[in-house]
């Protein structure tokens, strides 16, 4: 989400902290996925959380059909499965390190059907609503989960 907000001149902190929180319920609701980001959204809110973070992290779940209207909104609807699929793509190379891993490499494996099935292809492609090809998503992707390596132990 920072390197997003980087890439559209956005507030990095404010767009990072809806990445960190925006499955802040998923514990409570991980077998009731028609409440996650609604208890999401009514925790952070408690917390003072303010408006625009809240709501994108109410919209992240597709479950609710709720309309997606900030850049905030649709990048995080789209950056949260794109992290699955880069892990996945990382995971399954003979090193297992993420410094190896490239762009063609992750858009061939967005194109198997059968692999990192959790990872949702759709909301991947919705990246085309903040004017992203694919391409540029990924690569995006791809390099700020590179800068950050060592913390995700890839």
């Amino acid at each position: 989400m920072a390197a997003l907000a980087k890439h559209f001149y956005e507030d990095e902190a404010r767009w990072s902290l809806a990445g960190l929180l925006h499955d802040i319920d998923y514990e409570t609701t991980k077998d009731e996925p028609e409440q996650h980001s609604l208890l999401g959204a009514e925790i952070l809110q408690g917390l003072g959380v303010e408006a625009e973070i809240i709501q994108a992290v109410k919209v992240h779940n597709d479950m609710h059909h709720l309309p997606r209207v900030s850049q905030m909104d649709k990048a995080l609807f789209c950056a949260d499965p794109i992290t699955g699929l880069v892990v996945a793509a990382t995971l399954v190379l003979p090193s297992k390190k993420i410094v190896e891993l490239t762009t063609e490499n992750i858009l061939n494996r967005f194109k198997e059907k059968g692999f990192a099935k959790g990872a949702n292809r759709e909301h991947i492609a919705a990246c085309a609503d903040l004017g992203l090809s694919l391409e540029e998503f990924v690569k995006i992707s791809l390099t700020a989960m590179q800068q950050i390596a060592t913390d995700l132990d890839l």
